[in-house]
């Protein structure tokens, strides 16, 4: 008999932060300190210019818009999402930043309403509040009865993974670190005094090996073990060799899919062994709409991630990508012009993995096999 398999829901970066907490029903405090905006209304101003007024308030639902539906359709056993913003009414602003991303803790209900498994933290804003705000997250999404990874109040909280119980006593295991690679300060690392995220420094051998030897004392026969990774830069294609070692280190030691985030659009995968390895997952909702300068690398175009793997094994047996465009800071259906030109340059940007990407008639992305 074959072994059952596992549906994952796997997204980006959520950044219900600035213009997007400023549309929900209970805006926090307005006041940013970027060297440029002064206030996170002037990024809904710039989304309206872009694409058209956006109503205000908006229902909570209204960021997530059609992936709510997608999601219901699929129907996924486990979802996880990095959450890239801190929720807390704190007026502290993390030193040495020039982006700070803060919710209210009013708005959560815009995070529940996609109903998240596990929210992974281990990124460079979660401390955008400070530790105060780091603690009020946590409390929050605590109350909320969320599962988190990747932060905490000491460092054995911020490398606890989250556990999903996934049917049949099967469970999946959500790993979270941030590497230094994405912008996260060294401070930020959580230690047995400190509060902060499991950091990585840098992307070695030593560093994966110590991941994995904690991965193998947690793993039960069934389980799938999946490495939540913040890394890298916000632009471009090309994959880092350290980045491609470490995540075949990861896999290599038993880690059964790498979900790799930072980039602001979707970057190469590949299979590995058999396994999944997302290099970058794009963002999936933010308040960037009507920024321009990287326009090439259409970031208003999102990809909802749906792999399903064999529970026994970890083996990949099939990935959806359904693609999503944010427009009036919500996700809509793409018109098929869109949904082939992401399929296009990911096929062209991922062909030295070995990855190619196809499109289905119903513009859902696939994974092709050689």
């Amino acid at each position: 008999m074959p072994s059952p398999a596992v549906t994952l829901f796997l997204c980006g970066d959520v950044m219900l932060a600035r213009g997007v907490d400023q549309i929900l029903p209970h805006p926090g405090d307005p006041e940013l300190q970027e060297p440029f905006i002064r206030d996170s209304r002037a990024y809904v101003e710039l989304a309206e210019e872009a694409n058209g007024p956006i109503p205000r308030p908006v229902p909570f639902s209204w960021p997530w818009g059609d992936a709510l539906a997608v999601l219901d359709e699929e129907a996924p056993d486990v979802r996880v999402l990095n959450l890239e913003t801190s929720i807390t009414r704190s007026g502290e602003f993390a030193p040495g930043k020039d982006v700070h991303y803060r919710m209210s803790p009013d708005n959560l209900p815009c995070l529940t309403a996609v109903r998240p498994d596990v929210c992974v933290l281990a990124n460079n804003h979660v401390l955008d509040g400070g530790r105060h705000g780091l603690d009020e997250t946590l409390d929050t999404l605590a109350a909320a009865g969320l599962r988190v990874a990747g932060a905490g109040r000491d460092v054995t909280a911020a490398r606890r993974p989250a556990v999903v119980p996934a049917g049949d006593h099967r469970r999946v295991l959500v790993f979270s670190f941030g590497a230094a690679s994405s912008g996260i300060p060294h401070r930020w690392a959580a230690t047995d005094d400190r509060p902060g995220v499991d950091f990585l420094p840098d992307l070695t051998d030593a560093r994966a090996a110590a991941i994995t030897d904690r991965v193998r004392r947690l793993k039960r026969p069934g389980d799938l073990a999946v490495a939540s990774v913040h890394w890298g830069g916000n632009w471009g294609y090309d994959v880092p060799p350290d980045q491609i070692r470490f995540a075949h280190a990861l896999i290599d030691g038993g880690i059964d899919l790498v979900h790799g985030h930072s980039s602001h659009h979707p970057r190469p995968l590949e299979v590995y062994r058999g396994k999944l390895v997302l290099y970058g997952c794009g963002d999936m909702v933010d308040d960037y709409e009507g920024i321009g300068g990287y326009q090439r690398y259409r970031d208003d175009l999102r990809l909802l991630y749906f792999p399903e793997v064999e529970a026994d094994t970890g083996r990949l047996l099939g990935l959806r990508m359904v693609p999503l465009r944010a427009r009036r800071m919500r996700l809509e259906h793409t018109g098929h012009p869109d949904a082939a030109w992401l399929a296009e340059t990911l096929d062209r940007a991922g062909s030295g993995l070995g990855s190619h990407i196809g499109l289905r008639p119903d513009d859902v992305l696939t994974l092709r096999r050689p």
